[in-house]
């Protein structure tokens, strides 16, 4: 991650829920605080009827049912990739930090080095979104064209979602 954007770094937390393929709740090892964490630059499927699976719906054309289903293929890449109880540092940008719900927003970089929000763009599971401002958005538009022309992931099954 460059040096050029200005981050906090923080680590000793752990996983505490995995809400969705783009969201989950931490635990700090020693402090205890618990906090929601919102993946930047990517949009996963959403696994329970809400608000955004109806926005979605429109956008896409496609029906709940299928959506909650890709929601949860996703979900469950992601619980292959990262566990319960994983340790994982935050990565937040400074001039970017909360999204519209006042989740604080964060590249999930595992204990492996690897950062959670590419590989579910990679791999197909996620896909690149502009909803909340992220400085590694045109990476990531590249990495979620790849996967789709690819057809890997969630893209084996459909064009888009």
């Amino acid at each position: 991650y460059s040096a050029k954007e200005p981050y906090y770094v923080e680590t000793f937390y752990n996983v505490l829920e995995i809400k969705d393929a783009d969201t989950l709740v931490v635990k700090h090892a020693f402090s205890k605080e618990e906090k929601e964490i919102r993946l930047y630059g990517i949009d996963a499927p959403e696994i329970r009827i809400n608000r955004k699976l109806k926005e979605d719906e429109e956008k896409t054309h496609l029906p709940a049912s299928i959506l909650i289903e890709l929601g949860w293929e996703a979900r469950n890449y992601l619980t292959n990739v990262l566990s319960v109880g994983d340790r994982i540092t935050i990565l937040t940008e400074i001039k970017n930090a909360y999204d519209f719900y006042h989740r604080q927003l964060g590249y999930v970089i595992l204990e492996s080095g690897e950062c959670l929000n590419e590989l579910l763009l990679q791999n197909g599971y996620a896909k690149a979104s502009r909803d909340y401002y992220c400085s590694k958005l045109a990476e990531y538009q590249l990495m979620n064209r790849t996967a789709q022309l690819n057809k890997v992931g969630l893209y084996a099954r459909i064009s888009h979602f």
